[in-house]
């Protein structure tokens, strides 16, 4: 198959063919893929290779490890949205017997289960899955190191435990359900437990010479839904697309927003640097964009997978090495290089079919105290409070259909906003969680808890 490349630039696709090559050849990787999607279309892709008169094209599998997370947490997602389960549920209602407490299934999700980051001994990415043929022997004797829910601690055994959880429920294999309800409705037709042909071989570059070594591609066996899946780049670019809009054969754009908002408490260090997780995704801050996606690695592989949902560029990079290239760095650099070099253009503004006069009548300037707050109905059918001094807090309210409006984001999440009106139908106020906005600060005709004094505003006399 042969991407169009007419989507991009020359300059823009020259500049993202040099950012591969400076990554193959400073990470000193055998081979080194990319792909980047726009707008749900695959508009580029680049590869670089060590091997004269050869390169690995888009149809070439790598292991993509922990990027098998998010394949994993869509599958869970789907069984949440058939509501066959709850993330609230402990696992223990799905699946008795594992040992881990009170973890529920977000918690898994979000890694804040509390459980080991690894399985016991071996190293369980370089030794046989066979040596690990039950839940027990993943988990260990002792499965918990933390607090179920108090902290994020990343954890392979959790995502284990997530596979046999949609094993239980589903009563099949984690990759026979995988390929019927994901990787076959979005042609994922190169993305699976095995490798095919052509494949990438994972090598270890030596750290302090040009040589290398094969590394062992070993079968994970009961850990695969953590970490097994070979996939491609032009497979990962169409899931790239799916994450970012939705399919409502597999899962709606709601619950994919769901999966991309923070699930976990952060640790100090992850507020620094700007790292959070949701329900199988990472989300991290990389300069002024907002990027989500997933990281993955295995002996002999790296990977990674970088949404800008705003922009709505995605990218994929695929190395064949245990270390050397940061797919993630070089990720959000060939997202910011199309971001920067082609913007997103809008789409044309286009004014309300039909309006509510009850709602216009609600739109404009309002008081919180002495705080200014502008309320704007916008073109999507939503109410958008924002802050008149650019600063504090700001959300989107979805209507009820009953005459009041829902929070959508930050500190008024879930908040009811209505509209409290005098005896002739006139607005006095709007509540918002109890919070009473006026059209002026402390308005005297209207009912403020704690009363307006009498004798009114004043200077200092």
């Amino acid at each position: 198959m042969t991407i169009s490349q007419d989507g991009l630039l020359p300059g823009t696709r020259r500049a993202l063919s040099h950012r591969i090559a400076v990554a193959q050849t400073e990470g000193r990787a055998p081979s080194l893929v990319a792909a980047v999607v726009r707008e749900g279309r695959t508009v580029w892709h680049g590869a670089r290779t060590s091997v004269e008169g050869h390169g690995p094209d888009e149809n070439t599998q790598y292991r993509i490890g922990s990027i098998t997370k998010t394949f994993t947490a869509v599958l869970v997602l789907r069984l949440r949205d058939e509501g066959v389960l709850s993330l609230t549920d402990p696992l223990e209602r799905h699946l008795p017997g594992t040992g881990v407490g009170e973890a529920t299934i977000a918690d898994l999700l979000a890694h804040t289960g509390g459980l080991a980051a690894e399985s016991p001994a071996p190293w369980w990415e370089r030794s046989p899955g066979a040596l690990r043929p039950e839940l027990a022997d993943v988990l260990g004797e002792e499965p918990l190191r933390h607090p179920v829910g108090r902290r994020f601690h990343y954890s392979n055994p959790g995502y284990t435990l997530l596979g046999a959880l949609v094993e239980e429920v589903r009563g099949a294999g984690w990759e026979e359900v995988l390929r019927s309800e994901v990787l076959e409705p979005l042609g994922l037709n190169r993305t699976g437990a095995h490798p095919e042909a052509p494949y990438a071989g994972g090598w270890a570059v030596h750290p302090w010479a040009d040589v290398m070594l094969p590394e062992p591609a070993e079968d994970l066996g009961r850990m695969a839904p953590a970490g097994q899946l070979w996939s491609t780049t032009r497979d990962l670019a169409r899931f790239a697309a799916f994450l970012a809009k939705g399919d409502d054969r597999i899962l709606s754009a709601d619950s994919l927003r769901e999966m991309r908002t923070p699930a976990a408490p952060s640790q100090a260090a992850d507020v620094v640097s700007g790292y959070a997780y949701g329900l199988g995704l990472e989300l991290r801050r990389w300069g002024d964009r907002l990027l989500v996606g997933h990281s993955g690695s295995l002996p002999g592989f790296l990977a990674s997978l970088t949404i800008d949902a705003e922009e709505d560029v995605a990218a994929v990079v695929l190395a064949n090495c245990t270390s050397g290239p940061l797919p993630v760095t070089v990720g959000a650099d060939l997202v910011r290089i199309v971001a920067d070099a082609e913007p997103r253009i809008p789409e044309p503004w286009r004014p309300l079919r039909e309006i509510d006069p009850s709602v216009l009548e609600l739109a404009g300037q309002w008081y919180w105290g002495t705080y200014g707050f502008g309320l704007r109905l916008t073109a999507d059918g939503l109410l958008s409070l924002e802050p008149l001094s650019g600063s504090g807090r700001r959300a989107r309210f979805r209507a009820n259909g009953d005459g009041t409006w829902t929070g959508l984001e930050g500190y008024y999440a879930g908040e009811v906003l209505r509209a409290v009106r005098r005896p002739d139908g006139s607005v006095d106020h709007l509540d918002l969680g109890s919070f009473v906005f006026t059209r002026q600060p402390y308005d005297t005709k209207a009912s403020v808890p704690g009363g307006v004094d009498p004798e009114g505003w004043r200077g200092i006399g």
